[in-house]
């Protein structure tokens, strides 16, 4: 059983800061931000991943982390997931540590997505956005480790079939760029992973 102590942020933060991050800059492209947002459990570590309702423009129904496009009054890109995730799920960013930022992705929606990870205390007075979240979804970090959660599956999409990397919760299956910013981010654990 792992905790979100310190050590534990600590060395997210040291990995995080000790990597030269990937940027991605594509001008046609418009840029976004989530926030993989992690919290402490019953002595657990855990992610908070959000299912999107059905009515949002893109990825309707999909499992994702909260988040959103850049607006020009944010400045900056974790302004943008700070923003979103208040809007959101109502995390105040006066509650959130921000530890640092994953490598940008590309999503088949062609945005460009920076993730930023970040901690905050739990359990918490959540305020939902019935019109773009469907369901708040909290898995425990040492599960999503667990290699039998991780698999592959062909989606359609527009009459194009594609395979795409996966993870399952019970009946909730994280795929397309959350699951690849997850896969990076757990990546990024090994020392962890081990103990």
């Amino acid at each position: 059983m792992k905790t979100c102590e310190n050590q534990f942020i600590d060395e997210i933060q040291d990995i995080l800061s000790a990597r030269k991050r990937k940027v991605i800059d594509h001008p046609p492209f418009p840029h976004a931000a989530v926030l993989v947002p992690l919290f402490e459990k019953e002595g657990e570590c855990h992610l908070l991943f959000t299912k999107r309702s059905n009515q949002v423009k893109y990825h309707k129904g999909q499992i994702s982390f909260p988040g959103g496009m850049f607006d020009q009054e944010d400045i900056t890109l974790d302004r943008t997931a700070l923003r979103e995730s208040f809007e959101e799920v109502g995390l105040k960013e006066g509650d959130i540590h921000l530890i640092g930022a994953l490598d940008d992705i590309v999503t088949t929606t062609e945005f460009i997505v920076t993730p930023f990870v970040g901690l905050f205390p739990y359990p918490y007075p959540f305020r939902v956005s019935e019109v773009e979240i469907a369901e708040l979804i909290e898995v425990p970090l040492p599960f999503l480790l667990d290699k039998e959660c991780s698999g592959e599956m062909i989606v359609s999409e527009e009459d194009q079939k594609r395979l795409v990397y996966t993870y399952q919760y019970g009946k909730h299956t994280i795929w397309g760029a959350t699951a690849l910013i997850l896969k990076q981010f757990l990546g990024l654990l090994p020392a962890w992973k081990e103990s």
